[in-house]
């Protein structure tokens, strides 16, 4: 897929991926997709394309373990999300949603906000449009098999 970036910094929390006022309210996919980013990034939400992807620094998803955190960006479109470091609760709630998040310190740095960019699960590359190319650890089979299927539950039902 191909996508453009949306850049953001160090510490980005559950709260401003999706707000806690939300949490406990039953919603559909598409409504959850409504309140991505809507207290770090009013505009998100309604601007966000299919394929685009997420680029962060350090710490991306600390705060609370609310999986709607990662759920609601899957929903919104993001292929991916790359950043510098991720919190562990939400890099194992991403993975079981089936939402890639990659670790490129590199990349993270590197990327601007508006950048085109191609990611290549397989290869572990994040390729920009300019010609620019950075590594990621490609994903053992087993993930990758989580995140093509669309999350752990779907896996989970084609391997029994």
């Amino acid at each position: 897929m191909k996508g453009k970036v949306w850049k953001y910094g160090d510490n980005v929390n559950t709260d401003v991926l999706f707000a806690g006022k939300y949490t406990y309210a039953l919603m559909p996919p598409e409504e959850m997709a409504k309140h991505a980013l809507e207290n770090l990034d009013p505009e998100f939400a309604r601007k966000v394309k299919p394929g685009d992807v997420i680029v962060a620094g350090k710490n991306f998803g600390c705060g609370s373990s609310r999986e709607q955190a990662a759920a609601c960006l899957r929903y919104a479109g993001i292929q991916a999300v790359v950043a510098r470091s991720f919190a562990r609760i939400y890099y194992r709630n991403a993975i079981n949603l089936g939402l890639p998040v990659l670790q490129s310190p590199e990349a993270a740095d590197a990327l601007k906000a508006g950048d085109e960019v191609e990611v290549d699960f397989t290869a572990g590359t994040i390729r920009a449009a300019d010609g620019r190319e950075f590594a990621f650890p490609p994903f053992p089979e087993s993930v990758l098999g989580i995140i093509e299927a669309g999350g752990l539950i779907e896996y989970t039902k084609k391997k029994l």
